[in-house]
């Protein structure tokens, strides 16, 4: 813990980079990280988290609740979707927000070492050490950035409300939010003026952010990927050594869910106040699943190049040695021309061929991409797990149960 601190309190003056003795955290910094340290809402480690997540929530959702209830749609009223029936704003601000949130400290503790990892494993060379100090130097710059968490807000509400919710997110019916005007358009409630010049942007605002850091790590990996990496065909993780950057998109999860979440909350709406059903929806649900996997997936795609190599150029080699060392095997034990009176049986030249042999194979399975089908499968399977409850719309919970069970047993 002192030595994230101390780090942290480099980051925060902006002294240079310097991979010996610090990590590279991927969301610890920006002018939004230091607001929330001087409002005791974040120490350097990203910890207080509990508290965090309640105040930013309660500041988007509980004026809300407030505002409805003084303007008489809390849950009934004039309003054809009241704002405690309203299931999409619920879960935007009471748990997509939440998981935007933990997901930092997910992502800070089980990814700030991947950039040390490649110098500790050597997978740099001596030579290009000072090219991933810079790539790494650069992350930091551009996650520090204040021009972009600026340019981040200025197109929530520029774009994200001027344009597409008051255009395309409302609805033209009475709601908690707005009431339509004669000739058109709508006009904004008091909780509606919080939800769209407040809550809302702070939402997308987070929600954006996610993305830019995708960004920024999409091209620290494709900076790193540029270094030519001492990578070994035979390594077991069958990666060439790069397999511990598999493990980098679990720590995604929190942000998947939230997606999921998302969504979820958006057709639960459509379901429950327009009488659409779930199966319409089968196009989104995949289009989102594939879209977040190759967000996550997608940036360890630049290794691919490189693996490949590596992977050619150990058959090739590898299959030389074998040749070679296979002949001299069969000319010895099959045709006798070597001589001697050594024994076939627990023979070094045995084993030596065995172990050829498990190479070999090691080579053959080696991948191009360090990540697996099954951290795919996960990723998939997190981003639809927030939107199997509305499974019950389509069938009563005993219903269900019982098919259920008629699978199982």
């Amino acid at each position: 813990m002192n030595n994230e601190r101390a780090g942290s309190s480099v980051q925060a003056v902006g002294e240079p980079w310097r991979l010996d003795t610090l990590d590279f955290s991927l969301v610890l910094g920006g002018p939004l990280y230091q607001l929330l340290r001087r409002a005791r809402l974040s120490d350097d480690a990203l910890m207080l988290q509990r508290r965090r997540i309640i105040v930013i929530s309660l500041l988007a959702w509980l004026p809300l609740l407030l505002l409805s209830a003084l303007g008489g749609n809390l849950l009934g009223g004039d309003a054809a979707v009241p704002f405690l029936l309203d299931v999409d704003v619920h879960v935007k601000f009471l748990v997509v927000i939440p998981l935007l949130v933990a997901a930092e400290l997910v992502v800070h503790q089980r990814m700030r070492t991947v950039a040390r990892t490649f110098r500790d494993r050597h997978l740099v060379p001596d030579h290009a050490a000072a090219r991933l100090d810079a790539a790494v130097a650069s992350a930091y710059r551009l996650r520090n950035s204040v021009l972009a968490e600026v340019l981040l807000v200025v197109f929530v509400y520029v774009v994200g409300i001027a344009v597409v919710w008051r255009h395309y997110g409302t609805i033209d019916a009475a709601t908690w939010y707005a009431t339509p005007v004669a000739g058109g358009g709508s006009s904004l409630t008091l909780a509606g003026a919080w939800y769209g010049y407040v809550s809302l942007p702070l939402f997308q605002f987070l929600l954006l952010r996610w993305y830019f850091r995708v960004f920024i790590w999409a091209r620290l990996l494709w900076q790193v990927s540029r270094i030519e990496l001492n990578l070994v065909p035979t390594h077991p993780d069958r990666v060439g050594g790069l397999g511990f950057l598999a493990n980098t998109v679990y720590a995604f999860i929190p942000v998947l869910l939230a997606h999921g979440a998302l969504l979820a909350g958006q057709l639960a709406n459509q379901i429950f106040h327009v009488g659409a059903t779930l199966t319409q929806f089968r196009l989104e649900i995949l289009l989102l699943v594939i879209f977040l996997v190759a967000l996550v997936v997608g940036p360890l795609l630049v290794f691919a190049p490189q693996l490949s190599r590596a992977k050619r150029a150990g058959l090739r080699e590898y299959g030389t040695l074998a040749q070679r060392y296979v002949r001299e095997f069969d000319a010895k034990w099959v045709r006798g021309e070597g001589g001697g009176d050594e024994q076939l049986l627990g023979s070094g030249d045995v084993q030596s061929l065995a172990d050829l042999g498990n190479s070999f194979a090691v080579i053959q399975d080696m991948r191009v991409v360090p990540v697996t089908k099954q951290a795919m499968f996960q990723l998939g399977v997190a981003t639809v797990a927030p939107i199997t409850p509305l499974v019950l719309t389509m069938m009563p919970l005993d219903e269900l149960l019982k098919r259920l069970f008629g699978i199982l047993f």
